[in-house]
Order: C-alpha cells, then sequence, then structure tokens
C-alpha cells in the first residue's frame, strides 16, 4: 500500500523539520517548503493526499494559499496551523474551507491524530464515492450513506429491482431510511419522470385510508361534495410508497390485493378504473409473524413481498457511522465546517442506536446547536451516549510475552492488527470488532503500517 503524500507549507524551519520528522515517523511521505507560492507548485505537481499550512508566512499567506488551493481541487484536504490565542483565525480558514485547525505548539500525539482522522475520513468519503459509481446507473443514491457489507448488498440489490416492476417489500426497524431506498428505486426505474407519491398508511385515520388510497366520487359520503382521486392515481406512471403497510386495516387489505392483481381500483361510491403504478411498500413489524395472528392477510403479504428487501440497523453497520456523521455535519453544519472529535466518534460508533439513522442525524444537529466549542467533543455529546467504555480486565496470565530487553510499542501494535486481520480472514469489519475499535481506526493503521493481506 503506497504511503500518503503530505504537504508541508511553513515558513519557520525548526518548526518544520520537526513536524517533518514526526509525520515521516508515522509513515507517511513528506514534502515541504518554505512559503506559499513553493507549496502551490508543488501541490500541482504532486497532488498530495493531504496540506497542511501555516496560515502566518510572509508573502502568501495560508489564507490565500487555502484559497488557491480550494480552487484547483475543491476536495482538496487542508490543515491549517495557528497561534496560541488566535483560533479565530482557524475559524475563518474552516469558513473557506479548510478540514481542521493545529494550534502552536501542538504534541506529536494531536498532529498524528489530527492527521490521521483527516486522512481515514478522505478514505471513507473516496469509498463512498466510487461505490455510488460503481452501483449507480440512473438510480440516485445521493442520499444513502454507506460503505458496510451490509449496505453495499443493499445498494446492489436496488440497483438490480430497480430496472424491474416489481413490488418490492421494505422491512427494518424505524428510522433506518426506507422511504430513501424506495425514492432510489424509483429514480432508477423506467418510471423516474412518473411522480413518487409517499402514503403513511399509520398516519391516517381509519376511516379515512380507504378514501386517501383509493378516492371517492362526489356525494359518496357526507362532505363529498366533489369527486377526489385517491393516492393511486395520483401516483399514475409513477411509484406509490405505501409506508408501515402493516397498520393497513384488514378490511382494507382485500382492496389493496385487488389494486395489485387486477391493476385497478374502485374508488368509494364510484366506478372501477384501470391504473398503472408500481407499488413499493415498508414496514418496521413483523409481517411473517402477523400472517399467524391472522393481523395480515397471507395472500398479500406474498404479493407485496415479491422482492423482499431488508434495512440493517445502525448498530449492526457501524462502519457508516464516522461517514454518516460527517454527512449530517455537512447537511446541518453549513459553514464554518465542524469536526468531530476522535473521542466523539468512538463514543458515536459505541451507542446501539434505537432509532437508527434517524435518531444519529436528530443527535449530530443537536449538538451542532449547543456545542460549547468550534468541534463536537466527548462533552457535548448527550450523556446516555457519552457513557464510559467498559473497563476490559487483563488476564493474570498476559496474552503477551516480551522480551527482557524491552519491545518498540509500534511494533506491537503493528503485529497486534495483523493478527486481528489474519484470523478473521482478512475481513476488516471483524478484524476491527476483534480489536475493538472503529473500522476507520482500523484502516488508518493498515495504512500506516503499510499492512495488506499476503
Amino acid at each position: 500500500m503506497p504511503r500518503p503524500t503530505i504537504l508541508l507549507i511553513d515558513d519557520d524551519q525548526s518548526l518544520r523539520r520537526v513536524t517533518e520528522f514526526t509525520l515521516h515517523e508515522a509513515g507517511y511521505r513528506v514534502l515541504t517548503a518554505a512559503d506559499g507560492g513553493e507549496g502551490l507548485r508543488l501541490f500541482a505537481q504532486e497532488n498530495p493526499a493531504l496540506v497542511i499550512t501555516d496560515i502566518q508566512m510572509p508573502g502568501l499567506s495560508g489564507y490565500e494559499v487555502l484559497k488557491k488551493i480550494k480552487e484547483l481541487s475543491p476536495a482538496a484536504l487542508v490543515i491549517v496551523i495557528t497561534a496560541y490565542g488566535t483560533v479565530e483565525k482557524a475559524v475563518e480558514a474552516m469558513k473557506l474551507g479548510a478540514y481542521d485547525y493545529l494550534t502552536k505548539p501542538f504534541s506529536r500525539d494531536e498532529l498524528t491524530l489530527t492527521v490521521g482522522k483527516a486522512l481515514a475520513y478522505d478514505g471513507l468519503r473516496e469509498e463512498n464515492r466510487k461505490l455510488r459509481e460503481e452501483l449507480s446507473d440512473k438510480a440516485d443514491f445521493s442520499r444513502l450513506v454507506g460503505i458496510s457489507e451490509s449496505m453495499r448488498e443493499v445498494f446492489a440489490l436496488v440497483r438490480k429491482v430497480a430496472a424491474s416492476e416489481a413490488t418490492v417489500l421494505i422491512g427494518g426497524e424505524s428510522g433506518t431510511g426506507k422511504e430513501l431506498v424506495a425514492r432510489a428505486i424509483h429514480s432508477g426505474s423506467e418510471r423516474q419522470t412518473g411522480p413518487f407519491v409517499a402514503v403513511n398508511c399509520a398516519a391516517i385515520p381509519r376511516d379515512l385510508l380507504e378514501s386517501e388510497l383509493f378516492g371517492h366520487a362526489r356525494g359518496a359520503f357526507t362532505g363529498a361534495i366533489k369527486e377526489r382521486k385517491g393516492k393511486f392515481e395520483q401516483a399514475e406512471g409513477g411509484t406509490l410508497f405505501l409506508d408501515e403497510v402493516g397498520e393497513l386495516p384488514l378490511d382494507l387489505q382485500p382492496k389493496l390485493l385487488r389494486a395489485l392483481q387486477e391493476r385497478e381500483i374502485e374508488p368509494v361510491g364510484g366506478t372501477a378504473r384501470r391504473i398503472d403504478v408500481r407499488l413499493v411498500a415498508a414496514t418496521n413489524r413483523d409481517l411473517e409473524a402477523a400472517l399467524g395472528d391472522g393481523s395480515f392477510r397471507e395472500d398479500l403479504y406474498y404479493r407485496l413481498a415479491v422482492i423482499p428487501l431488508h434495512l440493517p440497523p445502525l448498530r449492526e453497520r457501524r462502519d457508516d457511522i464516522p461517514l454518516l456523521v460527517r454527512h449530517f455535519l455537512d447537511k446541518h453544519g453549513k459553514n464554518p465546517p465542524v469536526v468531530c472529535s476522535e473521542a466523539a466518534l468512538e463514543a458515536l460508533a459505541d451507542y446501539d442506536w434505537p432509532g437508527n439513522v434517524r435518531e444519529l442525524e436528530n443527535a449530530v444537529e443537536r449538538m451542532l446547536i449547543l456545542r460549547r466549542g468550534a468541534g463536537i467533543e466527548l462533552d457535548d455529546l448527550p450523556p446516555k451516549i457519552r457513557r464510559p467504555r467498559p473497563s476490559v480486565a487483563v488476564p493474570v496470565a498476559g496474552v503477551l510475552n516480551l522480551p527482557e530487553e524491552g519491545y518498540p510499542l509500534e511494533e506491537l501494535e503493528k503485529e497486534a492488527v495483523f493478527e486481528a486481520l489474519r484470523r478473521n480472514d482478512w475481513n476488516q469489519t471483524r478484524a476491527a470488532a476483534f480489536l475493538r475499535i472503529p473500522r476507520h481506526t482500523l484502516l488508518y493503521r493498515m495504512e500506516k503500517y503499510e499492512i495488506r493481506k499476503p
């Protein structure tokens, strides 16, 4: 695995040398420039993975360097260095597109942690972009975020079923993104130019639901002063999405079954009419269990579940949490960009998220509003998420057999990462769980120590 290239721009020769040495020791290829002009020349020539630039420099300032880099490459990662007591300058740089900042004097650990976090995020961002390119012909995956194995399977299945006319039943806990998947199916289908109409069956009163879905004729009941088209007719030529279809009353289920089988609906008090609609349904209930207690018709279930698609809960796709956090920070944070600390990210990845992606988005939005500083730190998380990690007791016999003369800590870490990967058949998700670290941290360690499958 090639070493990431970092461009360091700083007019302070002493600081430049120390920083360059630290980054070399951490496993990076480092290019240095003593001024902004030379730094821009190297950036255009080398296309580094990351730029670290001081703000206060003679000639071109760090602000001007940042602006020109962003003009050349809007997605470029830039970390700025600012003097103690001038954090407002760093905030100004982040408004211009800087990823993060370091305040002088900074420690070796602070430097390597900030750099590692930036490169890990960039790796996740690039992997997600490539995955979308691979999966998407016409389907709109722009609002679906994920690189985990389970989400890769979802993306692949969505791509396959989108081109068909088959009815799809999307299962999964509340907040997993079922409507987003339904919209992706619609956008990837031949019906993409037609309407996408969404109905929440649980949110409409039972006595109004039939009229809402199938429409009614004038005078069909008290208050029906004119004919009204239902959701099926509103979705003509497009896709009708029935969310929480498991809440559909038993007496309405035969009418839905007829609409699916005969492609025909009968408005309340009206005559039957043909429809041309694709149906996608979703539920957070176990409909197979509902078949057993008689609350859901078996024939309707099998008509809906021609293609069953299950969305995993967030606790089963923890690899996606850092990417989702960054996505929601960008969505709700506006300018300046807000950074989430490594400790906060790890706590977010450890939490089980009973409300899934919807709960995570709400938490990020709340933290953006209530945060104490420029970024999101561990103390900014809600108490239920910020719970302490359970301590792990060290076995009396230990797991190490160290030589008497001592052994480098970095070599121990490298061996631990390699052994975890080997034991888990080089599956990165399982290896990260084995080491009790987030997957993006494992990827960073693999890159740092140039570990790859033999």
